[in-house]
């Protein structure tokens, strides 16, 4: 793995209708960290994103991934080499099973039997879906988080090196944001992951970027950031549960008050 997978330089960009969404980026990410990307809607996140696999090129600066400066004619080896997993599965998988949703990226790259099965069997795996259980069934028959697991591993079968998430935990219940959690600690990939899920950022990232009207406010250690409520009220954000709950001794709890508890005593 490239020690420096994502290099960012400068980058500005200003959409059609004058909107300026990205300002003066300058990031590093480097190899095997998983780093969250965190902002109020508007702040940029899913455009930086998609600058990420070359989906948008830069207007002004640079993007370096691995050893390729991303232009046009480099975009077939950065889409190799950053995988990108969209917020909504229903944007990623179409095919009309899950083999071939999982199949269909390495396809494109070329792949052919008998790597193709091996290739598809590996993601499957490395997601945990059983792929004689799963290979033909449809994914828009399958729950929210067996869809997510289908879209990463259509990713992961084209072998990147880093993996960008688009709101990987939106949509989910709490088991499957759980099972979620548990899957991306466990990928030995780079990983970027955009989320409004401060508590997941915290469960999984050592580093978070935090942007504000298109601009990097802070890029440093997640547990800094994200334990500064003033800092995070500042920019429309608002602390994780974990920090922001209230905790208390079980026995103070007001359900739990003498009375009730003597009460519930009595009754058994």
């Amino acid at each position: 793995m490239h020690h420096n997978p994502i290099s960012i330089t400068d980058l500005s960009y200003v959409y059609e209708d004058g909107t300026q969404a990205l300002q003066e980026i300058n990031l590093e990410i480097k190899a095997t960290e998983r780093v969250a990307l965190i902002g109020a809607n508007g702040s940029g996140k899913s455009t930086l994103l998609l600058h990420l696999n070359g989906l948008l090129l830069p207007q002004t600066g640079g993007i370096v991934v691995g050893e390729h400066k991303m232009t046009p004619k480099t975009l077939k080896e950065i889409r190799n080499f950053v995988g990108l997993v969209f917020q909504n599965p229903d944007d990623q998988l179409f095919m009309p099973t899950v083999w071939e949703d999982v199949a269909f990226g390495p396809l494109n790259q070329g792949v052919e039997e008998p790597g193709l099965t091996d290739r598809v069997k590996r993601a499957m795996a490395a997601v945990g879906l059983d792929f004689h259980r799963y290979a033909e069934r449809t994914a828009s028959n399958l729950s929210g988080g067996e869809q997510k697991r289908v879209a990463i591993a259509g990713v992961l079968a084209m072998q990147p090196q880093v993996l960008v998430l688009d709101e990987p935990s939106a949509q989910l219940d709490p088991a499957a944001r759980r099972q979620l959690i548990e899957l991306l600690g466990s990928l030995p990939l780079t990983q970027l992951i955009a989320t409004h899920d401060l508590d997941m950022a915290l469960d999984l990232c050592s580093s978070t970027i935090v942007l504000g009207q298109g601009r990097v406010v802070f890029s440093g250690p997640t547990e800094q950031v994200l334990s500064n409520p003033e800092f995070l009220d500042r920019y429309s954000l608002e602390p994780p549960l974990c920090y922001a709950r209230p905790y208390c001794q079980i026995e103070h709890a007001p359900c739990l008050s003498t009375p009730a508890l003597a009460s519930a005593e009595r009754m058994g």
